[in-house]
């Protein structure tokens, strides 16, 4: 079975990670254009949202630009039936690879029987990666999940994926009780690829990724073949660029591709999602310079991306 475009990636190759509310078109164009990571990932959307009436809606969240190639879209649900039918759908829209989501901790997600749900019912969990393979037209099928739900769970969860091939997993190197609010075990995830030998299945690791560096290091310790960034990623769009350190790019560049970022955002997502969106991003591309405090107090009351750009440009006048 063909991988797709796995199989064309160097090694190591290093990932945008999904993240709900900040990888969406308008940012993923900002780091296409600014550090391109070797894979993009999308938001994760709703299988069973994409089966509905309001399919529209959601169709938003699966915007991309050719600039972000290869681009994988990433879904969650529990219904392999809406697999099948959203992976033929994922295939129309142009995309590199389809992701299953079974790593997600929120409740609501959840209760749908999806996200980190899936590692309690790894029957159901295989059922819904073989029907989205059937329904992909040959597009990979890759997963992102956790080290195990309650406790550490690879010596059983993992082989249960691997019993159904998919393309690709990505390890998060914690468990779903631990959340983020433990320090990532990359250990975990060395366990992961040596259990995963000899599968063909290409292995990611992710979780408190800093940087390339440590990206590198990470990946050169675990054995894995790409690695995911996430946070990382926070008011920084050169992440994936080798050449740029953040800390070398002066100030006015930075402000001025947060605005930028924000009037992508306004044109591209304006319409269906909330301004409010952008402020988390703005809490990380201000800190650390004189003013900075005072600056992004006022970015939290703007609600364009023409008051945030005057903002700026005074601010800028006065250094």
């Amino acid at each position: 079975m063909s991988h797709g475009f796995w199989e064309k990636l160097p090694r190591p190759f290093f990932a945008l990670a999904p993240m709900a509310d900040v990888t969406d078109a308008a940012f993923r164009r900002l780091i296409a254009k600014y550090g391109k990571p070797d894979v993009t990932w999308t938001e994760f959307v709703a299988v069973d949202g994409l089966v509905s009436r309001g399919r529209e809606a959601l169709l938003i969240d699966l915007l991309y630009t050719e600039a972000e190639r290869p681009i994988v879209a990433q879904v969650f649900g529990s219904k392999p039936e809406h697999f099948a039918e959203v992976a033929t759908l994922i295939a129309d829209l142009g995309f590199d690879g389809l992701d299953i989501n079974m790593g997600c901790p929120d409740r609501n997600v959840e209760k749908q029987g999806a996200g980190a749900a899936m590692m309690k019912d790894p029957g159901l969990a295989k059922a819904v990666i073989l029907a989205a393979k059937e329904g992909s037209r040959g597009l990979p099928v890759s997963v992102k999940t956790r080290i195990g739900y309650n406790s550490v769970q690879l010596e059983t969860w993992l082989p249960e994926l691997l019993s159904v091939s998919p393309a690709a997993i990505t390890v998060h190197a914690r468990t779903r009780k631990e959340l983020s609010d433990v320090p990532a075990q990359w250990e975990y995830v060395k366990r992961a690829v040596e259990i995963a030998r000899g599968s063909g299945v290409v292995m990611l690791g992710n979780g408190d990724v800093k940087d390339l560096d440590d990206a590198r290091e990470k990946a050169a310790a675990s054995g894995v073949d790409g690695v995911m960034i996430g946070r990382g990623v926070f008011g920084n769009p050169w992440r994936f660029n080798p050449e740029v350190r953040i800390e070398d790019i002066p100030l006015s560049d930075r402000l001025r591709v947060m605005v930028e970022h924000t009037k992508l955002f306004t044109d591209t997502l304006g319409d269906v999602k909330n301004f409010a969106i952008m402020k988390k991003h703005y809490k990380a591309y201000v800190h650390g310079f004189d003013g900075a405090k005072e600056l992004r107090t006022a970015l939290m009351e703007t609600n364009s991306a023409e008051e945030v750009e005057v903002l700026v440009e005074a601010f800028l006048k006065e250094q």
